[in-house]
Order: C-alpha cells, then sequence, then structure tokens
C-alpha cells in the first residue's frame, strides 16, 4: 500500500509541474485558467494532507521536518499559498519536481546511491585541483581576450577586454554563438589555437575527477562496508558484512540466498 501510494504521489506531482509549464504559457493558460487554477489548488491541498500526515506518523517528527525530503516536501506545498500574498509565486511550485526523487526509494534502486556516494567523494576531494584549472582558465582568458582586443578592436565588435574576454570563453569552451567573431587573418589564427585548446580543456577536468573515482573504486573493493543494501539503502555496515545490519538483506549482488 505504501508503494502504491508513493506512486500516485509520483504522479501527481508530474501532473503538477506539466500543469504549471501549461500555464505560462499565454494561449493555453488563458483558454484553461479555470481548469489548471482548481488543479492545482486540489494537488496543493492533497500535499498539505500528506504532509501533515507524515509528521504525525513519523517517530521522530523534528528529523523528517529538517531531513531533505522534508524540507523539499514543505517547499512543494506553500508555493501556491505564497502567491495570495505575493503574485507570480504560483510558478515555484515546479520546484515540486525534487520530490521525483523518491523514486530512488520506491523502484528499490538505492544501490546505486553508493555509486553516487563514491562520485561525490571523487568531486569533493578533486574540489583543489578543480579550482586551480578553473582559474588558470580564466587567467587564459583574460590574457587572449586582452590580446584580441589589441589584435581586431572595436571594428569587429570587440569593444572593450571584458567583451573580449567573453569572446574568449565562449570560444573556449566551444560554444560558438557567433555573435563576435574576428576577420583579421591575425585575429582567426589566434581564434584557430583556442579553438584546438578548448578541446584539451574540456577532457582535462574529466581526467581528474575520473582518475580520483577510480581510486574510490580501489579502496572500496577492499572492504564490505563500502556496499549499500539495494533494499533499504543502509550503507554503514561492519567489515566483512554479508547482510544488511538494518533489514536484514543479503549485501551479496551476485548469489541471494534462498533462506536466511
Amino acid at each position: 500500500m505504501g508503494k502504491i501510494f508513493d506512486i500516485i504521489l509520483l504522479i501527481l506531482i508530474l501532473v503538477s509541474v506539466v500543469v504549471v509549464m501549461l500555464e505560462s504559457v499565454a494561449r493555453i493558460g488563458i483558454k484553461y485558467y479555470t481548469l489548471f487554477h482548481v488543479m492545482e489548488w486540489i494537488i496543493t491541498i492533497l500535499f498539505t494532507i500528506e504532509y501533515i500526515a507524515r509528521i504525525i506518523t513519523v517517530k521522530k517528527p523534528t528529523k523528517y521536518i529538517f531531513s531533505f525530503y522534508g524540507v523539499i516536501d514543505l517547499l512543494a506545498t506553500i508555493p501556491l499559498y505564497l502567491s495570495l500574498i505575493f503574485a507570480g509565486t504560483n510558478y515555484l511550485v515546479t520546484v515540486r519536481a525534487l520530490r521525483l526523487l523518491r523514486v530512488f526509494r520506491i523502484l528499490k534502486i538505492t544501490r546505486f546511491v553508493g555509486e553516487g556516494n563514491k562520485l561525490r567523494r571523487a568531486l569533493l576531494e578533486s574540489r583543489v585541483k578543480i579550482f586551480l584549472f578553473i582559474f588558470t582558465v580564466m587567467i587564459l582568458a583574460v590574457i587572449f581576450g586582452t590580446l584580441m582586443y589589441l589584435i581586431e578592436g572595436e571594428e569587429s565588435g570587440f569593444n572593450s577586454i571584458p567583451v573580449s574576454v567573453y569572446w574568449c570563453i565562449v570560444t573556449l569552451t566551444t560554444v560558438g554563438f557567433g555573435d563576435i567573431a574576428p576577420v583579421t587573418a591575425v585575429g582567426q589564427f589566434l581564434a584557430t589555437i583556442i579553438m584546438i585548446l578548448g578541446y584539451g580543456i574540456i577532457a582535462v577536468p574529466t581526467g581528474i575527477v575520473g582518475a580520483r573515482y577510480f581510486r574510490a573504486n580501489l579502496e572500496d573493493n577492499t572492504h564490505l562496508n563500502s556496499q549499500v543494501c539495494r533494499n533499504c539503502g543502509f550503507d554503514r555496515h561492519q567489515d566483512n558484512a554479508k547482510y544488511c545490519q538494518n533489514c536484514g538483506e543479503s549485501l551479496d549482488l551476485e548469489k541471494i540466498p534462498e533462506s536466511r
């Protein structure tokens, strides 16, 4: 019953987000204004009842209220009430899309949380290298942008050094809006160098994080306590644990015993 309730909840969330998105389209919003408005209030009231019911039924209400999902549930409930005081805040209802994260629990794919934790840890441990890399890229952008300003000048649209730096960043990231482009031979040659450099720059942060992620996998493979239970998501097991300390589920993803 709990799973069915959560699936219905996800459907309501999707309907609510779609309604708000359609309401922002002028011709659709005007035509179906009353219908959308009624649907938003019905769903908001249901979410309010559900939020209050969770607070009443959980063992530790304060723990739920200040938890990640508790905060998201609250933020998903209040926008329409705020619209009674502040106009336009009803569009913040799209924050309800964050509640779709509950699908991890509903579909029992919490075993992937362990991989997510490894990626998060790899990003945190690589933050210094990534910061230094970004700082170096910004210095290069300033240098190349200044050179392009001196080479091209205002006649080609490079009106100032900040504008030239903006062009350099757009070129380095291979976005290429095309709103500004060099016209001189020297400027085009420099732009070519920046473009080629951009491909290498894109690969660097990927390599930094990838190497750290690979190292995290090697470290975790030596301990079973890094495993995440696919049934309840518990990830703080003792070394050599074969069953989840929280629910008793087997931690061996390759072989699940018929009886415990």
